[in-house]
Parts: structure tokens; sequence; C-alpha cells
């Protein structure tokens, strides 16, 4: 029998004993000794009670996922107040694929996608439309409150539920996700804590116009690798609301921490929630400092790699949306290709284009005339996961495009800025 460093209530030492059965137990074991790694003093209760679940896709090698699923299924075992998803791998509607790539993901690569979402239904799934990567959009329904405990796994999710939201929670890997949401409790340490969430570094952006979120996020995900930044300078562009557009900065931005280094936490000064209430008292004591201007984002752009084959190549294919577009970044983005088209003199896109949105998203936009003018140049609106996409091995010689850094680290696709990216669409770029 293991015997718990962490110091556990008689509620939760019974439960690890098998009151509730042995398959909870197990559930148990696994979150206690997860914690005992990281040094967790205790478990404490999830306050917010929907999950969200990062292994979404059902990739055939996934045997030990599928078993254990069964093992919790036929306990009774189930997230009560229910969860949502990481998107699906596939969407051979929007996203068209050849026989051979069609193949690939159906059989090979995902070939137990519907057996698994089935599983996911009797676990608690929050019904068809609950697969995106950005779970806290409002018309997802999963957005925590300020200091609400979560036990998530998904990188972007967490850093944008710490950071923008204020709720705590750690980068915690797939499964423990839904252990922690099954169990109702979690390991108290990291972000958990309030000594976890104190900046070890003082960012401050100076520079001339306002940084592109994904290479700002970048240039600090690089430097600071999984310690929380503390940034100043940045309000003077995006000003001090928590608007719609100030979100969806900072959606992108955070992601790009997340994936270009590990950052579960920031704090932006005068705009996230933790830096309003306690300012630079957040920094902790001895805090190293780094300062980005415009020579250093370009600097940092410039370190990315090219790696297609070809690099002159033109590119064949454009991935907008890695997190997730917000409605009001779907409808920007709509509109910007649209005027690009025109003012290029074309109808339809140069290269194949999908925008990649949240299923309730992109529900709401199919009702809109925006949506018929889009699809009438031949881009396309989905939502799968771009990088499971990429999962599939003959996407690795094709010349796949983004405006995404968390996509361009993870997979080989080329990283393009907004406004490169629209040339491109539109045909006027030289790169296109």
């Amino acid at each position: 029998m293991y015997t718990p460093k962490t110091t556990l209530t008689e509620e939760q030492l019974a439960i690890m004993n098998g009151s509730k059965g042995e398959v909870l137990a197990k559930v148990a074991e696994t979150v206690i000794r997860y914690g005992d790694m990281f040094g967790a003093k205790r478990l404490i209760p999830v306050t917010h009670g929907r999950g969200h679940l990062v292994t979404s896709f059902g990739l055939s090698l996934l045997k030990p996922v599928y078993r254990t699923m069964d093992e919790l299924i036929g306990a009774g075992l189930k997230v009560e107040e229910g969860f949502t998803m990481d998107p699906r791998p596939v969407d051979f509607v929007n996203v068209k694929c050849n026989p051979l790539d069609r193949l690939l993901f159906s059989t090979v690569l995902y070939g137990k996608q519907k057996d698994y979402e089935e599983q996911l239904k009797k676990l608690g799934l929050a019904g068809d439309d609950a697969f995106s990567c950005a779970c806290y959009f409002d018309e997802m329904g999963n957005v925590p409150k300020k200091g609400d405990i979560l036990s998530w796994a998904e990188s972007s999710a967490v850093n944008y539920a710490n950071s923008v939201l204020g709720a705590r929670c750690n980068r915690n890997s797939g499964m423990i996700d839904i252990f922690g949401s099954i169990l109702g409790y979690v390991p108290e340490f990291g972000l958990l804590t309030d000594e976890g969430r104190r900046a070890k570094w003082k960012v401050t952006v100076n520079t001339t116009k306002k940084p592109l979120p994904q290479i700002l996020g970048s240039a600090i995900g690089l430097k600071v690798t999984e310690d929380v930044p503390y940034v100043v300078g940045l309000d003077k562009w995006i000003g001090t609301e928590l608007t719609d557009e100030c979100k969806s900065y900072l959606k992108d931005f955070g992601a790009a921490t997340a994936s270009n280094g590990a950052v579960g936490l920031y704090h932006i000064d005068k705009i996230t929630p933790e830096a309003v209430e306690l300012g630079e008292s957040l920094l902790e004591e001895g805090y190293k400092e780094y300062v980005i201007d415009d020579a250093e984002l370009e600097r940092v752009r410039n370190s990315y790699p090219v790696m297609w084959k070809d690099p002159d190549k033109k590119g064949s294919l454009a991935f907008i949306g890695c997190p997730h577009l917000s409605a009001n970044q779907l409808r920007e983005w709509s509109e910007n290709i649209l005027n690009a088209l025109e003012k290029a003199g074309r109808k339809k896109v140069a290269v194949r284009t999908v925008l990649c949105t949240a299923p309730p998203v992109a529900e709401e936009f199919r009702k809109t005339a925006l949506y018929e003018k889009l699809y009438a140049t031949g881009a396309r609106v989905t939502s799968i996961c771009p990088l499971m996409y990429t999962s599939n091995p003959l996407t690795k010689s094709r010349r796949l495009m983004t405006c995404s850094n968390k996509l361009r680290t993870y997979s080989m696709a080329r990283y393009y800025t907004d406004g490169e990216m629209l040339d491109i669409i539109s045909g006027a770029g030289s790169k296109a």
C-alpha cells in the first residue's frame, strides 16, 4: 500500500484506501503520487467543476487511455459538471483530403475517434460542440472565475485561465486533468499557491509600435522558459480594459509564451486581475529583467527556422487560428481577406485558406452574410486542431503556412505575420 507524503484528510485517505471503490482509489492514488512528486502539502477542492481534457483525438496507439476510460465508465465514474475537450483532429468537409490522406486519418491515425467519443459522452462530455482549445470563450460555457481551482491540462487554456481570468491551475498532463475533475481534488503546489504565482521576471515592453502578440509572446517564452513574467509597458498599446480585442490579443500572446517556453501564468501591469490588484508587489525579491524593443522582436522573428524542403517555393495551405479564433477575430479575418482580395483584383484566395474556431462560434458565423461572402472566395472555416492535421506524415512534405507561433513551434509550418499572410492569401505578396 502506498504511503503518501501529502497530508490527507480522513475522507481523502479513505478514498485512496477504497472506501468509494477500487477504481476511484486508483484515481486518488495517481493524483496523490503526482502531488508528491512536486512536493504538494495537501489536496484542495476543485472549485470550478467543469473540466477540460487535452486528449481529444482517437489516436489508434493510445490503447492505455481507452482501457482507463473503460475502467472509469465501468465503475460509474464521471465528471459531474461535465467537461469540454481540445479540438477534433479532422474535418473532411472543410479541410479536404485526397484519398490517401483520408485513409491515413481515418484508420492509421485516428481510427478510434468514434469509439473514443462514445466513451467521452459516458464520462460527461458537455456536448457535440464541446471541442475547442479555447474552452474559456463565452460561447463554450466553460469560463472560470478569479480564484477558482481547476483541473485542466491544455497549455494555452491553462495559461489563459491563470493569467486573464485569475483562476488557478497547474500545467498538468493529459489524464491528470480528468482524474482531478472526477476526484474533485488536486494537489496544491506551483501555480495553485500564492508564492508560485509571484513573478521571477520583470519584462519591459519598449517598442515604437504595437508589438505583434505572437512574436512578443514568443520572445518572452524563449527568455523566461517556465517562470512567471510581470510585463510592463504593454498597456500603452492594448489599453487597460479586458475588452474582446484585448482578450484576443492576450490569448495569442499567452499561447506563444506557453509553446515557445512553458509559461503557465503571466501578469500584465494594469490589465490582468492579479496585476491590477497587487501591482509590482507580485515581483519576488531578486527578480531578473528583460527589455523588449523593436530590434529584439526582429531578432526573435528572424530566428525562426524554415523547415520546407525548398524554402523558395510558394506555400500551399494557410492555417489561421491556433488557438482557435474568437468570434471577433473570425469576423475581422474574414473582412480583411475580402478587402485584401478586392484590393488585389481577385475573387478567389490565392492559396487554400482554413480559419479555425470553436464549434459554437462557427455555427453562429455560418448564419451571417459574411460567411457566404468568405466561402465564395474559397476560404473555409473549421473547428479542427491544425496541429493534429499535421500529425499526418504526408503533410511533412507540404508547404504549410501559419500566423500562429504555437503551430509553428509544434509543426513544420512556416510562420508569417498577419499582414504577410493576408498578402499571400490575396495574391499580393511575392511569396504567394
